[in-house]
């Protein structure tokens, strides 16, 4: 029953982007031009409700769906790491036109040449667990 709902959650959330047009590559160029408020929106939205929902589940110590604790990470400090993820993570949603999530969406409305993003991203993926204790820190 978890699977299901969690098929039909993922196939939900798709739908959503897609509407909202958050996999539109017009939409994402728009952004990184700065010609356009609707990703910044829908971005900013999504951090302002975490942010609500994490201090409400803290403060009324809400359990997960399996009646275990919530458990936030707590991040090690140092910023060049971030930076220079954050920058190559950037590049690749420019020049793609789209983060993780919508690749796969993407597949779902029928443009399978961006398997070849999700291969990319894999190796990347890849590359990075090769190199990650060389990376500045």
């Amino acid at each position: 029953m978890k699977q299901i709902s969690v098929l039909l959650f993922g196939i939900l959330f798709g739908i959503v982007l897609t509407k909202g047009e958050i996999i539109s590559w017009y939409r994402i160029i728009e952004m990184f031009h700065f010609d356009s408020f609707h990703m910044f929106g829908t971005i900013f939205s999504a951090i302002a409700v975490s942010a609500i929902f994490i201090a409400l589940s803290k403060r009324f110590k809400w359990t997960a769906l399996d009646g275990g604790h919530l458990r936030f990470a707590n991040y090690p400090k140092g910023w060049k790491k971030y930076i220079f993820g954050g920058t190559i993570f950037g590049f690749g949603w420019a020049l793609i036109g789209a983060c993780p999530a919508p690749l796969f969406i993407l597949i779902g409305n029928g443009y399978f040449p961006i398997l070849i993003a999700i291969v990319g991203a894999l190796l990347g993926t890849l590359l990075y667990g090769i190199l990650e204790k060389r990376l500045p820190r």
